[in-house]
């Protein structure tokens, strides 16, 4: 099953790009998969994938990307290439405080063969107005085979780009 979100969001996919069932594609662990079947090569397709939690730890958005690392390590070699910090005019109305945006290469295999994959992460922090001690944090990233990622990079800060808070309607 695949897994929620700590707080309701809203977005739209760009032009290419299909919703996929988490669990269906093998990323049980996130609670949104978008496809870019177009790009297909060599049985990787490029993703969009949205994961989150709760935090209640004074850790900052730059040392929760770092902990994206360790885990990534256990599927192969990882190159952080670039960290850093982003602000709200990039995401409007999701936050407001700057996020960060991390972009590495995972050096792995897929189905036996050597690849790597190029991520950019993108963390976002989303206070706890009830409990400001608490804040949900959203992760977005879009992994990419090298020779796919000059072509979904725009694609990618689009779809940033409409990430909202969901509207409570209400009673």
């Amino acid at each position: 099953m695949a897994a929620t979100l700590p707080v309701k969001i809203s977005f739209s996919l760009p032009d290419g790009w299909q919703a996929a069932p988490p669990e269906e594609v093998g990323t049980p662990n996130v609670a949104f998969v978008a496809l870019h079947p177009a790009s297909i090569d060599n049985g990787f397709t490029a993703n969009i994938t949205i994961s989150g939690e709760m935090r209640n730890d004074s850790a900052t958005m730059s040392q929760i990307a770092d902990e994206a690392v360790p885990r990534l390590e256990q599927a192969g070699t990882v190159r952080v290439l670039k960290k850093a910090e982003i602000g709200t005019p990039d995401i409007p109305g999701l936050t407001d405080s700057p996020g960060i945006v991390q972009n590495l290469v995972l050096s792995t295999t897929l189905r036996g063969e050597p690849v790597d994959l190029c991520q950019s992460q993108v963390y976002l922090g989303m206070e706890d107005v009830r409990n400001p001690a608490q804040r949900a944090v959203i992760e977005i990233v879009l992994t990419a085979k090298p020779n796919q990622l000059d072509e979904l990079i725009g694609d990618y800060k689009e779809f940033l780009r409409t990430v909202e808070p969901a509207g409570e309607t209400p009673a």
